[in-house]
């Protein structure tokens, strides 16, 4: 070889070298580390870790913009580009600007999105309550692909929760969120009512593999070192193979067969360090083993259900229970009680962790945050729909009207009751924390932006 060619070559390596760090280089201008890929899907991550970057807001200042949709929020926001996304029970999925809140685009499905999105690639995924899982394009809302689920439906059982008639099946008015799909290698894992966890290719849609399960999915599937982890409605935990949707190990919860109300698993996992940390209905918080599901600890909740998914973040587990309302810190290896805090009304949304506070919605339309080391309530904020406070359904403490909101087991009443519930502007929604500014829904139908 001369060396003329060999000084080619050696040019073009060069240049092709110089290529690839540029290309890096505005990779990461485009999509900061920690600002899209950190924060771009349900829990911040595929691991569902809750925990995001930068610190989040110690003192409340205003709301820097609200956005109202056609219907109740119980879709968790997420960002990427600067943009947010989320779905309503309108049945669109939206895209909005993080610093205005101007609307960019809004896509309809012809069900309820009570979902969170997923953003990867420019792509927008989610999960409608018509039966069918959308892709769509980040900049712009054009439709990709849609792929059609078996059919969505909420866990339901007979006598439920001790309803009447005992012999009547109804549907579980407490099944609120849809299954909030993870993006990892090149697929798109969620769940459905259908009883299945699907795996689809993220480019295409198309079927990958489906795995079944006994009952409803509706909780959100973690994937770490090549594993999906999730939950169903038939009491077991799933560890399955991402590549095959073979399974590698289930661990049962707890059952109840008499009124069906501490059973399923409704809670998203986190899986941290080898760990696997989910809630259940069966009233505990499990700590299992990833590679084995071997339980390691459990944390006992006294009756009262732990649908939130569990925050971890320097050795501690954040969560937090409907009925009882408290707000728990654990130690992650032990499950040792580290903090306990009453606090006023049930919570099913998720802690997220930034900085050294924690933000969570409660169920009475409020949005908490707490020191993340002491659970001290440092501020709230009040939705206007709680303040109203219509038809008394909180009491001046701001807790539920029990006596009068739940007066009857009979027919329609406990439905009508919880329906009554969340017109209070409840937060099913998980917050999302990006650049100091908290981001969160309601039942009232609004978009909040909190700084």
């Amino acid at each position: 070889m001369n060396s003329v060619m060999k000084g080619e070559r050696i040019g073009r390596r060069i240049i092709d070298s110089a290529l690839r760090a540029f290309s890096l280089a505005l990779f990461l201008i485009i999509f900061p580390v920690g600002f899209t890929q950190a924060q771009s899907m349900f829990r911040g991550d595929p691991a569902h870790s809750g925990v995001y970057t930068g610190q989040g807001p110690r003192q409340f200042h205003r709301v820097k913009w609200k956005v109202a949709t056609g219907n109740r929020i119980v879709s968790s926001p997420v960002i990427a580009n600067k943009k947010i996304y989320f779905g309503s029970d309108d049945g669109n999925i939206y895209a909005i600007d993080a610093e205005s809140g101007r609307e960019i685009w809004e896509r309809s499905t012809k069900g309820p999105v009570p979902s969170t999105p997923a953003i990867a690639g420019g792509i927008v995924y989610a999960t409608s309550y018509d039966g069918n899982f959308y892709a769509f394009n980040a900049e712009t809302g054009a439709l990709k692909w849609k792929f059609a689920t078996e059919g969505e439906r909420r866990f339901e059982a007979k006598g439920l929760h001790g309803m009447q008639p005992k012999n009547q099946t109804i549907a579980d008015p407490f099944d609120i969120y849809l299954s909030s799909p993870v993006v990892a290698e090149g697929a798109v894992f969620l769940g459905s009512g259908d009883g299945n966890l699907y795996a689809l290719d993220a480019a295409t849609g198309d079927l990958r593999w489906k795995f079944k399960t006994g009952d409803v999915v509706h909780a959100s599937p973690a994937f770490v070192n090549g594993v999906v982890f999730v939950g169903s409605w038939d009491s077991y935990f799933y560890a399955v193979d991402a590549k095959t949707g073979k399974e590698k190990w289930r661990f049962h919860g707890g059952e109840d067969p008499l009124v069906h109300n501490q059973v399923g698993f409704q809670s998203s996992p986190a899986v941290i360090d080898g760990t696997v940390y989910t809630g259940c209905r069966d009233a505990q918080v499990y700590a299992l083993d990833a590679a084995t599901g071997r339980e390691k600890w459990r944390f006992d909740n006294a009756l009262s259900w732990v649908i939130t998914s569990p925050a971890v973040k320097q050795g501690k587990v954040f969560f937090a229970t409907s009925d009882s309302s408290l707000y728990h810190m654990v130690d992650a290896a032990t499950g040792k009680s580290l903090v306990r805090q009453q606090g006023e009304a049930y919570m099913f949304s998720s802690p997220a962790i930034a900085g050294d506070v924690a933000f969570i919605g409660v169920l009475n339309g409020t949005l908490e945050a707490r020191d993340a080391n002491t659970g001290e309530l440092l501020w709230d904020y009040q939705t206007d729909a709680s303040k109203q406070n219509r038809g008394w359904v909180l009491t001046a403490e701001r807790r539920f009207n029990q006596p009068l909101l739940f007066f009857d087991n009979w027919l329609e009443a406990p439905i009508l009751a919880q329906d009554r519930q969340v017109s209070v502007g409840s937060i099913f929604s998980s917050p999302l924390v990006a650049n100091g500014v908290v981001y969160f829904g309601s039942t009232d139908g609004f978009l909040y932006a909190l700084e």
